[in-house]
């Protein structure tokens, strides 16, 4: 079994960082300035995101070499899942923690808290589904 902690964390976490910048830029201007809703602007994030993700991560941070459509599909699942979960579990803890607060503040704080959620559960997804090493089924 592979170790769960490795030299891929850190190149994990720079790309994550190039993407939380790109991302959460767009994430918070949508939601903010454009009037978009909690759903949708964190969404668009993690559409945006995720082609930067897919690329850097799959050849800078996993040095994955494999070329398949099936690795794609587990790549987007692998993002929806993560962002589903990371975010319907942020938004209830966070709406209860700061329920005196206006929904605008408790939903920018639930979008913050979403992303760091999605994060841990991203690279755990990305390192041992995506791509996965010695996975070749097409």
């Amino acid at each position: 079994m592979a170790k769960l902690i490795d030299q891929s964390i850190p190149k994990f976490l720079l790309v994550g960082v190039l993407n939380t910048l790109v991302g959460a830029g767009i994430m918070f201007l949508l939601y903010n300035v454009a009037g978009w809703g909690y759903w949708p602007s964190t969404a668009a994030n993690y559409l945006v995101g995720g082609v930067v993700s897919f690329f850097l991560n799959k050849y800078f941070t996993f040095q994955n070499k494999e070329r398949s459509w099936w690795q794609v599909v587990k790549f987007v699942i692998t993002v929806a899942v993560c962002w589903v979960l990371a975010y319907a579990i942020a938004k209830p803890l966070v709406l209860q923690v700061l329920s005196g607060q206006s929904v605008k503040i408790q939903e920018n704080v639930a979008m913050l808290a979403g992303m760091c959620i999605y994060t841990g559960l991203n690279y755990f997804g990305q390192r041992f589904f995506a791509f996965k090493k010695g996975d070749k089924k097409d």
